[in-house]
């Protein structure tokens, strides 16, 4: 099967499309960056208020804690 288009617009196509995604691979890097800043400048200000993550304080939960396995309740044998 002949190739109607000339090499040139192939490799023309294929450059073009190299950029875009270079350029949008840029774009995402750039994104990235700005919001480790803003998290940054945010948790500075968090400090200068006094806040510390996990400063010790506990969440309550409504789970109640499991009872340890009773130890003859393993060792009596099964009835039949």
């Amino acid at each position: 099967m002949p190739d109607h288009r000339p090499p040139d617009d192939i490799e023309k196509l294929l450059a073009e499309q190299k950029a875009f995604e270079d350029r949008k691979q840029a774009l995402i890097d750039d994104l990235l960056k700005q919001r480790e800043a803003a998290i940054a400048a945010f948790d500075e200000k968090l400090e200068k208020l006094g806040y510390h993550a996990n400063a010790g304080k506990h969440k309550k939960s409504h789970h109640k804690k499991a009872a340890p396995p009773v130890a003859d309740v393993a060792a009596k044998p099964k009835k039949a």
